[in-house]
């Protein structure tokens, strides 16, 4: 077999288009976490860190009661926001899907949804300071309507804050994968449902949620990646009173301990996929899209 025959069998050829993305995933991606994982395994002085396999790093980690309270922090944070997301992604979503019929309005609503995210992430959380604080707009307020005597000292600072900084900056995450799921939804299956004499319940459970959970799932996955490995909001909406796992890493970086921040890293990693590939079981994907 010549070498031009062997080129155009239809398997050589799809290995050969497959090839670009593949060394850029490996390089980019795999040799990355390659790294990391290596690293994880070194030990580490005050002063350097020198290559050895070692277990010294995980013992410690698991070995402190800090690493699990951290931990479940990390999942309150990660499981509030991710309800609370839910909740509005998907009702903002079945308001443009089935309320708004012209598509043109549906565009101007979405883009209006999109307005915040025109700026950075730090620029959104750090604008909630100045409104939540003390003597900020949420407190005048409340104490010249009466309904307090006394600012409110949980609204800044607070887990509170952390998780209104987390629903503001990852909302849209959710409604944009549940809003296109909902658009693929043949309006027909609905008047059918009305036809049958199905409840608007009846049709919200029966039917649209449903056909919505690859939507649902799609944007489930990257509110819970994205709240998990996030530190930046938690440091600044908690006031460094608080921590995630993100923090963890951040404060070992910080203090040069990058075997200890590897480790966390690795750890982190695979419960992330643990978590994800729990809510893969419910959803597939790649059958229902």
């Amino acid at each position: 077999m010549t070498m031009t025959k062997f080129l155009r069998l239809p398997d050589v050829r799809s290995w050969l288009l497959a090839m670009p993305v593949t060394l850029v995933l490996s390089f980019f991606l795999l040799l990355p976490l390659l790294m990391i994982v290596v690293v994880s395994f070194w030990g580490a002085t005050e002063y350097s860190i020198y290559p050895a396999f070692q277990f010294d790093n995980y013992q410690f980690l698991f070995g402190s009661s800090v690493t699990y309270q951290v931990f479940l922090k990390t999942f309150m944070y990660t499981g509030i926001t991710w309800a609370t997301t839910l909740a509005i992604g998907f009702t903002i979503a079945y308001f443009l899907a089935f309320h708004v019929r012209s598509q043109t309005w549906q565009t101007a609503f979405f883009l209006l949804c999109t307005i915040p995210f025109w700026t950075s992430n730090i620029i959104r959380m750090i604008s909630w300071i100045p409104f939540l604080g003390r003597h900020g707009l949420a407190n005048e307020t409340l104490i010249k309507l009466g309904l307090i005597k006394e600012p409110l000292e949980w609204l800044l600072y607070s887990d509170f804050a952390v998780i209104l900084a987390f629903v503001h900056l990852y909302t849209l995450f959710m409604v944009v994968p549940i809003f296109n799921t909902m658009l693929r939804i043949d309006k027909s299956l609905i008047e059918a449902a009305h036809d049958a004499g199905a409840s608007g319940l009846q049709i919200l459970t029966n039917i649209i949620i449903p056909l919505t959970k690859p939507g649902i799932m799609i944007g489930s996955i990257f509110v819970v990646a994205l709240v998990m490995g996030d530190f930046i909001t938690v440091r600044f909406m908690s006031g460094s009173q608080a921590a995630n796992v993100g923090r963890l890493i951040s404060n070992d970086i910080g203090l040069l301990a990058y075997p200890s921040a590897a480790a966390t890293s690795v750890v982190l990693l695979v419960t992330v996929i643990l978590t994800i590939s729990i809510m893969l079981r419910f959803v597939d994907i790649r059958k229902e899209l």
